[in-house]
């Protein structure tokens, strides 16, 4: 008897609440939660007029408590390794690490290095060791920048021996590698990532963050090494791999990344910029990660990096200071071009020491009487080829793929996988979804988030109906489908998701598909050819238009479960697929109608049909359809 009134309750509610919907005033907006005064539906949606780039501006966030910024920070963590496709981390092989061609000066080594961090792929570089006679020393490494002689680059802007070499004489073990495809490490060329390998979150970036972990493994495991005492410091697009260590391995004790924190300007290569790097963040809030750790913040007067010590090192300081030790973050700024000079790696000298007192004597903090030997002496392939067993990058990009499906397969952990499809998708389950409704016309968006997502609603009474049509509201109507639901007289809401229907707009409003208003007057042919189709520097940033739909269908469902708990959603083809993603991550009931769902079984399929960046490393279809089922 009480479950019988209950639902007749429940039935009652249902009713006062599409009536009130119905008959709502045509020029307020409505939210269904009050708590957020002032909110209102956009004109535009800001998805299309605020494109964010490699030089939009980006501020570092204010965190009021250390919790707050403790939950953020677990959060990015997980969007970097997901971005690199290290989520879960790959099961790490044998390095079997190759060590020769020793050149012996007085106080120092030099020796060539050769590991593998994934099988037949192998990463070049350098070890400088102190001669010294201490049985255990702090290890650090080293990443190169975009110099053309990488590592062994030596140039009054860049010397990485010179580096080296000062490092070890001052008591330090250093490891100095290879970017991809520079000196050494040769197997793969520096720029490549394709619309197919992108599903897998394959690319230079990530990469190279491997090959960062396996460096720390490598030199952690060195007999003369405390791995206790690890830090890190590398210049350019070595600091850029810098702070991304820093933020995904809690080995690293104590780093500088050189002249590339700023909030101004992200990073122009794309092993620098993979999709989803920086979807809502920024190279200083990366790099705050590493907070309270000890860090210095190398800037120049001559690069992007010219307002660190009035913005960038105060707003990463106010991230130490919810720790109580602002003090242990530093900044330093040489006047000078980008550079890791000489004046750049003295100031990094004295920094280190610092963290590690009573190393070295002080007069070892200034770099003299350095010889560096000739570049085939320190090349690891000089008079050597790589083994035979080396993989070109279409064998590098299979066995991607098959460690991910190979793990994927292993994975138990709903949560887990839900957690991560999400992730990857950029889908935030809105907790206020603002709507404004005009009689049938209706528009949702999330609040503080400026999205826009047009439709109709038709009140009823039941269950609610979702109906997507990939090509929007007008044609969802002529279908069967409708006919049949409003036949039923179930409360039904037609959406035109991202870029579908009344929903398709020009990028910014100025018909260019892509090229934003706040693209840097400065920036270059490939960064605006990049913005315009939509490339991976783009991606870096926002969203597809795929996981933009995602996010449109998860927001009808959060505002259709006000009205009804459990929603069902009909879609056919394309839409079909955006569906099947929305429901596993949307947190709420919601049983699927699909029809003529297309087959998606090559990596050509899902560029077609839904071309999200690392779609395939969560798992693709079949991890969604099994989330489905486990609900």
């Amino acid at each position: 008897m009480e479950n019988s009134r209950n639902r007749v309750y429940g039935r009652l509610l249902s009713v006062i609440l599409i009536a009130a919907l119905s008959t709502m005033s045509t020029t307020n907006a409505h939210r269904l939660d009050a708590q957020q005064p002032g909110a209102h539906v956009p004109r535009e949606d800001s998805r299309n007029t605020e494109i964010r780039t490699t030089d939009t501006h980006l501020p570092l966030p204010e965190f009021t408590s250390l919790a707050a910024w403790e939950q953020r920070k677990a959060f990015l963590r997980e969007q970097i390794l997901i971005s690199a496709g290290l989520s879960p981390m790959p099961e790490k092989s044998p390095l079997h690490a190759q060590i020769f061609g020793k050149i012996q000066e007085k106080d120092y080594t030099i020796e060539k290095v050769l590991i593998e961090p994934l099988p037949g792929f192998y990463l070049g570089g350098n070890l400088y060791r102190p001669r010294n006679g201490k049985a255990k020393h702090p290890g650090i490494l080293n990443p190169q920048g975009h110099w053309p002689y990488g590592r062994l680059e030596n140039e009054p802007l860049y010397s990485g021996p010179s580096f080296g070499i000062s490092l070890a004489r001052q008591g330090y073990v250093v490891f100095a590698y290879d970017m991809v495809g520079y000196t050494d490490t040769i197997q793969l060329p520096h720029r490549f990532g394709s619309p197919e390998q992108r599903l897998w979150s394959f690319g230079p970036l990530g990469l190279q963050l491997w090959d960062s972990i396996r460096a720390l493994d490598f030199l952690a495991a060195l007999d003369d090494v405390d791995a206790t005492r690890l830090g890190i410091a590398g210049a350019s697009g070595g600091g850029t791999q810098t702070f991304l260590l820093t933020a995904v391995d809690d080995r690293i004790q104590f780093a500088s990344p050189v002249n590339m924190v700023s909030a101004i300007m992200q990073g122009g290569d794309l092993c620098e910029n993979a999709p989803g790097l920086r979807n809502g963040t920024s190279n200083v809030e990366i790099a705050a990660m590493f907070a309270p750790k000890p860090m210095l913040l190398v800037s120049a007067t001559g690069d992007w990096t010219h307002n660190v010590p009035t913005e960038e090192h105060p707003a990463i300081r106010r991230i130490y200071d919810l720790y109580g030790q602002g003090y242990r973050v530093e900044v330093v700024q040489i006047k000078e071009q980008h550079n890791f000079n000489e004046l750049s790696r003295e100031a990094v000298y004295r920094f280190f020491a610092k963290q590690n007192p009573g190393l070295s004597d002080t007069k070892e903090l200034t770099e003299h009487d350095i010889s560096v030997p000739m570049l085939q002496e320190m090349a690891v392939l000089s008079n050597r080829t790589l083994p035979a067993d080396a993989l070109d990058l279409d064998g590098v990009f299979h066995l991607w793929q098959a460690m991910a499906q190979e793990q994927n397969s292993r994975i138990q952990d709903s949560t887990f996988l839900r957690d991560r499809l999400r992730q990857t998708l950029s889908v935030e389950i809105p907790q206020n979804v603002i709507a404004d409704l005009k009689g049938q016309s209706i528009v949702l968006s999330r609040a503080r988030r400026n999205d826009r997502v047009p439709g109709i609603w038709i009140p009823g009474s039941g269950k609610t109906a979702i109906v997507i049509d990939v090509n929007g509201t007008a044609a969802a109507l002529k279908t069967e489908t409708f006919a049949r639901l409003r036949k039923e007289r179930r409360p039904i809401l037609l959406v035109d998701v991202f870029q579908t229907g009344t929903a398709k707009a020009p990028r910014n409003g100025d018909g260019s598909n892509g090229i934003s208003g706040n693209l840097a007057d400065d920036a270059d042919e490939e960064d605006r050819a990049d913005v315009a189709a939509g490339g991976p520097k783009f991606l870096t940033f926002n969203v597809s238009d795929d996981a933009a739909r995602v996010q449109d269908i998860v927001t009808a469902i959060v505002y259709s479960s006000k009205i009804s708990h459990d929603v069902d959603v009909y879609a056919s083809g394309d839409a079909a697929v955006w569906s099947i993603f929305a429901a596993p991550v949307s947190q709420i009931p919601v049983t699927l109608h699909t029809e003529n769902v297309p087959t998606l079984t090559t990596n050509v399929d899902y560029v077609q049909h839904f071309n999200v960046p690392g779609i395939l490393r969560a798992g693709g279809l079949t991890i969604a359809e099994r989330l489905i089922q486990s609900r």
